[in-house]
């Protein structure tokens, strides 16, 4: 039984509290083999689908988490695939009837089984450069994976300040509910952005840059060093924590919204 069932059969009396209690204790915590524990009530607790950090696995126990997974929380994020695994992992979803949506420039995949139902919510995503597409595509799929609308423009940095004007007056008209800025090098565009705006500025320090402030440290001085206030940051690249903010607030104001 899912989780809603068990709650409705307790409450038709059909099992008891301690049944009830039993069978909800398998939505705690789930093993697989004697690797990896999943957190089967995350996503319900806190409204971001489970993340499967697939950096440094090998393919065949990501295989085993990708499925177990899946057939108790669906969608799902399996970010940062190694590139030789790639391709694997795909025609193993294939096989197995899982879907996938892909990412540019990222080796994230969206893995989901069912059409992923709208939540209302709407979020911007803004890059500073095409370098920085593969960290802000991250941003875009955990956020989709949330039933979030994206709108997202790339190559809008302080080069051509001129680019980011009319995406920004269309974030505006669209009413976004939060807006994701990636930028490396000084990341200055995230500051610029939400000076601009009455809406959440979450920004994303990219490890594009080189010499005295390579590898993003320079761009994440430089936000959280930010004398605009409305703007939060993120770790260097982390465009998946980025997106699950975002949508958070997304969401949370939809739901505002329905309620009054």
């Amino acid at each position: 039984m899912n989780l809603t069932e068990i709650l409705e059969s307790l409450k038709l009396g059909k099992i008891s509290v301690t049944r009830a209690h039993k069978l909800l204790s398998l939505y705690s915590i789930e093993k697989i083999e004697d690797f990896a524990k999943f957190d089967v009530g995350r996503k319900f607790r806190r409204g971001i689908p489970e993340v499967i950090f697939a950096e440094k696995k090998q393919l065949e126990d990501l295989k085993k988490i990708l499925f177990a997974v899946i057939s108790r929380s669906d969608p799902i994020l399996v970010s940062r695939i190694n590139k030789n695994d790639f391709k694997k992992i795909i025609s193993f979803s294939n096989k197995n009837k899982i879907k996938s949506k892909l990412g540019k420039n990222t080796t994230s995949i969206l893995f989901y089984k069912k059409m992923i139902k709208p939540s209302g919510g709407h979020v911007g995503i803004l890059t500073g450069g095409t370098s920085d597409i593969g960290v802000a595509e991250e941003a875009r799929l955990i956020a989709e994976a949330m039933g979030c609308v994206c709108t997202c423009s790339y190559d809008v940095g302080i080069a051509g300040l001129h680019r980011l004007f009319p995406i920004i007056k269309k974030m505006i008209r669209a009413d976004v509910d939060a807006i994701v800025v990636v930028a490396g090098m000084e990341g200055a565009l995230a500051s610029i952005v939400s000076s601009l705006v009455d809406i959440p500025v979450i920004g994303v320090p990219s490890s594009v840059g080189y010499g005295y402030g390579e590898k993003g440290v320079a761009a994440l001085a430089a936000m959280l060093q930010s004398c605009t206030l409305g703007l939060s940051v993120v770790n260097i690249d982390n465009g998946m924590g980025a997106g699950a903010i975002a949508a958070n607030i997304a969401n949370r104001s939809i739901r505002k919204k329905i309620r009054f």
